[in-house]
């Protein structure tokens, strides 16, 4: 059996909608699901057994609530409830262990907006071994799927772009292969983008794309673009791949991020740190700014 797709749940709105899109998400990849709360209330002096089953309770409500959306969302799919008396990040991490993907809310599971210092999201996505998708509240199946003909939203048509902010001064295997996995079960185009920055005349070496010319240098890099991506485009031949070049900052918001309303793929290193697992900036700019779910796929 495949590894799980992992779903941190709260009872939240935001974190309803990562139950609902990793249903979804399971589905496609003939996953089963897990939906994991966690929960950290030390009880107080004196309290007895009644106490424990109070503190049980919220647990079960928000397990009850998710699993109905996941019901009503892919009846058929594979469903396992998992109450966790642990805090929360702790008891995500010890899920993704045995987990294939991990989806959270992107305000977190703790009510912080985004990667905010503290948050379950970040205590979770930083030190995190295995992607880690972030899904914003209100996100419904129509939203990954293209307009019907009249504009109208829909559930029968063609799915949105997945989209893949790729770094091509350090490209990564990894996040590259995740993002064509993420396209392949629903048929969606690969969008692929870099964003190219004004190249430093001290910091040009052997082989470096230096052209003065602005569209020139554009062409260049997506020829580069193109054969780094070669040899995944040559193992899924049926995947559309569209790539991009444009003008920007590595750490600003991918280009590609602007059109569609798919997942957006990013990397994120895992490297150690002298002050710990942190998110990377790329990321970070990410999923403050983007409407859209977004995979953050650690790699070396």
């Amino acid at each position: 059996m495949l590894a799980p797709a992992v779903a941190g749940v709260d009872g939240s709105v935001e974190n309803l909608a990562a139950a609902e899109w990793a249903s979804r998400e399971a589905a496609r990849r003939v996953r089963p699901l897990c939906l994991v709360h966690a929960w950290n209330r030390p009880p107080r002096k004196g309290t007895g057994p009644c106490a424990a089953v109070g503190r049980r309770c919220p647990a079960r409500r928000a397990l009850r609530q998710a699993e109905d959306r996941v019901r009503r969302t892919c009846p058929g799919l594979e469903a396992e409830a998992e109450p966790v008396e642990e805090p929360a990040a702790d008891a995500l991490l010890h899920a993704a262990e045995r987990a294939g993907l991990l989806v959270l809310g992107s305000r977190g599971l703790s009510g912080f907006t985004g990667f905010v210092v503290g948050s379950v999201a970040l205590g979770v996505v930083a030190p995190a071994t295995l992607p880690v998708v972030l899904v914003s509240a209100g996100e419904e199946a129509s939203d990954e799927r293209l307009a019907a003909d009249d504009g109208s939203p829909s559930t029968r048509t063609g799915y949105q772009d997945v989209a893949l902010g790729l770094d091509l001064g350090d490209p990564c295997g990894e996040v590259i292969e995740f993002a064509f996995e993420a396209a392949q079960p629903s048929g969606a185009r690969l969008h692929v983008g870099h964003a190219l920055q004004e190249p430093s005349q001290l910091g040009l070496g052997p082989g470096a794309i230096g052209l003065v010319n602005g569209p020139e240098q554009a062409d260049e890099w997506l020829g580069f673009l193109d054969a780094v991506i070669k040899v995944w485009r040559d193992r899924y031949p049926w995947i559309e791949v569209v790539g991009t070049v444009t003008e920007g900052c590595a750490r600003s918001v991918p280009a590609c991020a602007a059109s569609g309303a798919g997942p957006l793929v990013v990397g994120r290193r895992t490297t150690e740190r002298p002050a710990g697992p942190r998110t990377g900036p790329v990321s970070h700019a990410v999923v403050q700014h983007v409407g859209r779910p977004v995979a953050v796929v650690p790699h070396e």
